[in-house]
């Protein structure tokens, strides 16, 4: 971890705080997912070289997909094990590291071994890439063996609290484990329950290790089977967890080989007890992988629940409540469904794998839920599907299949998205993979520009003191003006590629590369 100078934490903190907004404890924001802080006082610029404008900088491990999350002085991040930052735990593993909000010091980390059936199950060196969610004195998150877990944010500082007490034996891997597993395409495989028999002694408990309050296994409990890695931003809505199960295709990439999973999943936040499952048999339909989290919103009065399956469908659910401890596995009530792509192939859909033509569709990013509209960016998968893409607005007001009457308009991207969209101030800003950046009109989907960035864009657009940040897989940072006139504000060149999602909070802003993680303010 690298400091640079700046003005004394207090006279910082009494110059920059006040005009902050607060942190930001999920991806996206509250329930909507709007990729849009209200901070103020951020930096248009900045210079990793001479320091200008950088708080610190820390390591992470060499391979980082999942976007920061910052709350109550702490800075949550996954990553791998590329790095290795405590010499216990050696080899490929998914990380999450918790930082110092204000120093940028390693305070704890969660280091989990790899799944060993098959390497497409736990992509080698993908690490953790879900996003963590933080609420109180817990922190949420999906990791790499598709196990929900509950973290107490203080790590082993407070103790070893409970119910959960076998971290020694969950962060330990199996003897002879390190090397990838090798992909035996079409093999029967069976996946290990997430507490696996061992063969070695576990490893001893250290100060740097995260404190696992309760553990909800989907793959043992739900039957799910993550395709590449598991990839969620859980939603809390009351007392309940709601996750997207990362279900997808085996290692053919031509098969769902656990066709009876749920997609998404609900989960009781104090507890870790699978409560209830979507009942809409997607698993069948899935081109690729169940990519998009949860959202919610308030609709005629009611609160729904949207999700965008790995069929390319959007659905909205009645929300989980007051389920009895003795209560089997509920089926979540729909109440609205909207297909974006309803000419696209329905079954037997993985014949159409690798044709740039004609797919399914697929959504990456999570559906935004702003003033009684959904925004809403798919299209082709980026890997094996259709070159086609775009960003529709969708009205929320109607029940049952709204797929006739709901779409608003529809604004087509150039080539695949894996896109979040960020909206502020009537403008929706949103990337594709043929390596734009485009500025709509919210209310109409009128194009006002559009900017070609030199790299991919894996991560999305966000949007805060009126700018907006946009980083690529080729290591290039763009800070545009949010405004419909095209103002570039600043580009630099970072020596590694960008996965994430920018994130501000409390007068910073967050840009995780590959293999670093930078706090920028401004002075």
């Amino acid at each position: 971890m690298r400091r640079f100078p700046s003005l004394p934490w207090a006279l910082w903190a009494a110059a920059v705080l006040p005009l902050s907004a607060a942190d930001q404890p999920q991806w996206g924001a509250a329930w909507s997912r709007n990729l849009v802080s209200a901070e103020r006082g951020l930096p248009a610029s900045f210079d990793v070289a001479s320091g200008r404008n950088i708080k610190w900088v820390a390591e992470l491990g060499n391979e980082t997909h999942s976007t920061p999350i910052i709350a109550d002085g702490r800075v949550y991040i996954g990553t791998n094990n590329g790095e290795p930052r405590d010499p216990r735990h050696q080899g490929d593993r998914g990380v999450v590291m918790c930082f110092n909000e204000r120093d940028g010091k390693l305070l704890w980390q969660l280091v989990v071994p790899k799944r060993e059936e098959d390497p497409y199950f736990d992509w080698p060196k993908c690490g953790i890439s879900s996003t963590v969610t933080v609420e109180g004195d817990r922190a949420y998150v999906v990791d790499n063996r598709g196990t929900v877990l509950c973290l107490d944010v203080r790590g082993m500082a407070n103790g070893n609290d409970g119910p959960f007490r076998d971290e020694a034996k969950y962060y330990t891997p199996p003897k002879g484990s390190g090397a990838p597993p090798k992909a035996v395409v079409g093999a029967e495989i069976k996946p290990e329950p997430g507490l696996r028999p061992l063969d070695r002694e576990p490893v001893q408990l250290g100060p740097l290790d995260a404190d696992i309050l309760w553990a909800c296994d989907l793959v043992a409990l739900a039957g799910t089977w993550p395709h590449d890695a598991a990839h969620s931003s859980i939603l809390i809505h009351g007392d309940y967890l709601y996750v997207n199960s990362s279900t997808g295709v085996d290692n053919t990439h031509r098969k769902i080989r656990t066709p009876d999973a749920p997609s998404l999943v609900v989960i009781d936040k104090r507890t870790g007890r699978y409560v209830a499952r979507d009942g809409e048999g997607i698993a069948p339909a899935i081109f690729h992988n169940t990519w998009s989290s949860p959202s919610a919103a308030r609709v005629n009065g009611e609160t729904r629940i949207f999700f965008a399956g790995g069929n390319g469908v959007v659905y909205g659910f009645k929300p989980v409540v007051k389920v009895r401890a003795d209560e089997p596995v509920r089926t979540l009530e729909k109440v609205w469904q909207f297909d974006p792509d309803p000419t696209a192939p329905k079954e037997t859909v993985h014949r159409f794998t690798l044709n740039r033509r004609e797919s399914p569709s697929n959504v990456y990013g999570m559906p935004v839920v702003l003033d009684g509209r959904m925004y809403l960016a798919g299209g082709g998968d980026v890997f094996w599907g259709k070159n086609v893409a775009w960003l529709k607005c969708l009205d929320l007001a109607g029940t049952g299949d709204v797929t006739a009457t709901a779409e608003k308009w529809t604004y087509p991207l150039e080539q695949h998205t894996l896109t979040t969209a960020a909206i502020a101030d009537g403008l929706i800003f949103v990337a594709d993979t043929a390596k734009n950046v485009h500025c709509v009109d919210a209310a109409t989907g009128r194009r006002y520009w559009t900017h070609p960035c030199g790299g991919l864009f894996w991560a999305s657009p966000y949007v805060a003191d009126g700018k907006v940040y946009a980083g690529t897989r080729n290591g290039d940072f763009w800070v545009f003006a949010a405004s419909k006139e095209k103002q570039v504000l600043f580009n630099t060149k970072f020596a590694e590629k960008i996965s994430a999602t920018t994130t501000a909070a409390n007068g910073v802003i967050y840009v995780a590369t590959m293999t670093h993680l930078y706090a920028i303010a401004g002075k």
